[in-house]
């Protein structure tokens, strides 16, 4: 098995970009330029290596190779991205690699690209690309080219080598495991499952006992042989569930109109282990969201719109005010829900201003946002 870290060394310190890997300080699939940059270089590298994967690490500098880290994603429907825009899609996982010296949170992302042996190319229009178009790589750069160029393969060799330094061993993973129980969360409570004699998955968060129900927030896991974080959440509660064969989580979040706040579903994830030293990871939304009358959902709208106009010209606001302030992630994202498409425009538009203003409702603010993005990729 391949240690990620690992790979994610060995990927930074023998290869500048080049036609099986790029790096990225960050990727912004959000937005239409970012997220058509980002199908043009996994377009460009699924061409350039037919036989072979390719890489784009993210959370690096361009300049020095410096490991900065990005903020957790855990967007699993990114193939579904590759799949509506491109032609012969590659296969493709992004996952999120630790590294200890980052603060809390931070990860690099590794992309990673399986060609299916066809010419890869743009299945639409987006941003300044054009339906039709097919890239390649030519150095560290990701260029257009004729359709019917063919398919060569001359790195196989190399990923080859890459990937069998970045191979597992004890020694790393028994180190894995003493590290994040006690290191990393000698404050939490922390348990660890083997699985199939061969994969360690690790898990630690505050428990808290409800019924014949355990949930946990501040939650991490780790599937330790691949330092790959499965999951990670300062805010979310989820519980826990595992056999000899496989390991689950069901993810809530808080969800509610000023005090009246419930928790709901979200998303559940199922890894299932198999014999042959492989597993699987398949995730199913199972969110249903509050609905609530349009004209109390309109007035709360008109206020959290007034409410970022204050903050943005820094008028000392209420003590009411302020709690308004704290359930603004949620309500923009309930009246969003609801049907007020222009709500996550204005969320949008908050962003760097509540970053500026309170850290704290910043990540309150991300979690919403990732919440609107599963439900939207799954729709």
């Amino acid at each position: 098995m391949i240690n990620k870290r690992l790979l994610v060394k060995n990927l930074l310190a023998h290869n500048d970009e080049n036609s099986f890997y790029d790096k990225k300080r960050f990727i912004s699939i959000g937005e239409k330029e970012g997220k058509a940059k980002f199908l043009k270089h996994v377009c460009a590298l699924a061409n350039s290596n037919p036989k072979n994967n390719s890489y784009i690490v993210v959370g690096v500098e361009d300049e020095d190779n410096k490991i900065i880290g990005v903020d957790f994603f855990d967007d699993s429907k990114i193939q579904n991205l590759v799949n509506a825009y491109l032609d012969n899609p590659p296969l493709i996982a992004y996952e999120n690699i630790p590294f200890p010296h980052l603060p809390e949170g931070k990860v690099v992302g590794l992309v990673t690209i399986k060609s299916n042996g066809k010419v890869c190319a743009l299945r639409k229009n987006i941003w300044k690309y054009y339906g039709g178009a097919v890239f390649f790589r030519e150095g560290s750069i990701s260029l257009p080219k004729a359709f019917d160029i063919e398919l060569k393969d001359i790195n196989s060799d190399k990923v080859a080598t890459i990937e069998q330094h970045a191979r597992n061993n004890i020694e790393l993973t028994l180190d894995g495991v003493i590290d994040f129980i006690n290191n990393r969360h000698a404050d939490l409570t922390s348990n660890y499952k083997v699985f199939k004699e061969q994969f360690v998955v690790c898990w630690a968060g505050n428990t808290k006992q409800v019924g014949d129900k355990t949930y946990y927030s501040r939650v991490d896991i780790e599937l330790i042989n691949e330092q790959v974080k499965l999951f990670y959440s300062t805010l979310d509660e989820v519980v826990i569930h595992y056999d000899d064969s496989t390991f689950s989580t069901l993810e809530y979040v808080q969800l509610g109109l000023g005090k009246q706040q419930k928790y709901y579903p979200l998303e559940e994830v199922l890894i299932t282990f198999s014999e042959n030293g492989s597993y699987k990871i398949d995730s199913k939304l199972v969110f249903e969201f509050p609905e609530y009358d349009k004209k109390t959902l309109h007035h709360i709208f008109n206020t959290n719109n007034a409410l970022v106009q204050k903050v943005a010209k820094d008028i000392r606001l209420t003590p009411a005010e302020k709690q308004d302030l704290s359930y603004l992630p949620d309500t923009y994202l309930i009246c969003y829900l609801n049907g007020f498409e222009e709500a996550k425009e204005q969320m949008e538009a908050a962003r760097p201003i509540i970053k500026n203003y309170d850290r704290k409702l910043y990540q309150s603010l991300k979690l919403s946002f990732r919440i609107l993005r599963k439900v939207r990729y799954a729709n």
